[in-house]
């Protein structure tokens, strides 16, 4: 396949190749560290959401246990009748 006419040479010194393979090095890094941030702040997230669902789970759990002591307390008065 030849060479696209409006594509020109481009004479690269190891220096110039240095220097880009160092600002592909340097982007990955910070990407890296970017995709860190994220994932602490969605462990937060996840740890914060944890803490909600247990308190809604332990104030179900109260609720249930009150109406199921009123439930037997109502067939206790129902079965005295």
């Amino acid at each position: 396949m030849g060479r696209n006419k409006k594509m020109k040479k481009k004479n690269i010194t190891i220096e110039n190749l240095a220097t880009m393979v160092s600002k592909g090095f340097d982007d990955v890094v910070s990407h890296m560290a970017r995709k860190d941030e994220v994932n602490q702040r969605f462990d937060k997230v996840e740890n914060r959401l944890e803490k909600i669902e247990k308190l809604i789970l332990a104030n179900h759990k109260r609720r249930i246990e009150r109406l199921e002591e009123e439930v037997k307390e109502l067939k206790e008065l129902l079965a005295v009748k």
